[in-house]
């Protein structure tokens, strides 16, 4: 039985985390189309706190954070395969929509709602979302495909993650290596070395160090076929020394700087390809696409989160959104969660 009111994380302006505010505000109902889902775990990814900060809204009262994960607690006219008590993640929560999952009950098309497999924890589905499905988009993106992921589908090439430490990185190299690939990941130093290795990059290269691109080439001597990038001013260089004849780049981040500079000529020599990708825009083909080959994965126990999966988790309770944000802002190591129910499960 839903109680009359429920807490939820709002803001109304642009701007820093004091913008936040813990309020209680009536739960909305399911329309056509659409489940409620009461929030176990919230998400929170640099795509929340820069939408917070200097996104621009027409609604006068947003809900932050796309990813989360709990249970169905309403379903509307409409909707199959869920269902009251189904155990579930979701994404793009706040995408054009003021439903972020910083609240107790939040309402969404059910296209953004997907069951949780037997045995997968609510911290795993919460992680999910953004990362996992921009990961898989990065690792589809090659001229030669595979448009899909699965056992055997990299079988056979060289994926370079860069940032192997963070979340998409993270996501990328468990599911570059469950598809068969050699994954090398660059990261500052040994800690986050530890923590790629930990979530199962075969290789780890300290990029700040000379000879990083020597050490790339050791490990894949025809270089690598391709790289997902976080940051690609920053990388440039080191991309144009170990990329294979007809190698990709998938860029799905800004870190290290807005503009970047390529030499033409060996990027012309290797036929070398560089695609751009926003989880928001890549369409709803990619989106289907991502959802199934994600949730075999998790069926695999595939995607598992924790220091010891090279995942730190870092837990705030929901009157803490602000402080989480700003953790997420200031580039804590690890993934950051936000506790908004009780679990069901006890």
């Amino acid at each position: 039985m839903v109680r009359p009111g429920m807490r939820a994380v709002v803001y109304s302006r642009p701007g820093d985390p004091s913008v936040l505010e813990v309020v209680e505000r009536p739960p909305a109902e399911p329309g056509p189309g659409e489940v409620r889902v009461r929030v176990v775990v919230s998400g929170v990814n640099p795509t929340d706190w820069k939408s917070r900060s200097g996104g621009t809204t027409s609604f006068d009262e947003v809900v932050p954070n796309q990813d989360g994960a709990g249970v169905v607690d309403a379903v509307g006219e409409g909707v199959d395969g869920l269902a009251v008590g189904d155990r579930v993640w979701v994404y793009l929560a706040a995408h054009e929509r003021p439903t972020g999952t910083a609240q107790e009950l939040t309402v969404l098309p059910a296209q953004r709602v997907v069951r949780l497999p037997d045995g997968t924890s609510y911290d795993v589905g919460a992680t999910l979302g953004v990362p996992a499905l921009t990961a898989h988009r990065a690792l589809t993106i090659s001229e030669a495909g595979p448009s899909r992921l699965g056992p055997g589908a990299l079988e056979g090439r060289t994926v370079l993650v860069a940032g192997g430490a963070g979340a998409v990185g993270h996501a990328a190299i468990q599911l570059a290596r469950w598809s068969g690939a050699t994954v090398v990941a660059t990261v500052s130093g040994p800690e986050k070395g530890a923590l790629a290795t930990a979530a199962g990059a075969h290789h780890v290269v300290t990029y700040t160090e000379a000879g990083a691109a020597d050490a790339v080439r050791a490990v894949a001597p025809g270089g690598v076929d391709l790289v997902v990038e976080v940051a690609p001013a920053q990388n440039a260089a080191l991309v144009a020394q170990v990329l294979a004849n007809r190698g990709s780049v998938a860029v799905y981040a800004n870190n290290g700087g807005d503009q970047v500079t390529l030499d033409v000529r060996p990027h012309m020599v290797a036929n070398a390809r560089y695609q751009f990708l926003l989880l928001y825009t890549v369409g709803d083909a990619a989106l289907a696409a991502g959802v199934e080959d994600v949730t075999a994965a998790l069926e695999a126990g595939v995607l598992p989160v924790g220091e010891d999966a090279g995942l730190p988790l870092r837990r705030f309770p929901l009157e803490r959104t602000a402080d989480a944000h700003a953790a997420v802002e200031a580039g804590v190591v690890g993934k950051v969660l936000i506790d908004v129910s009780e679990d069901p499960e006890g």
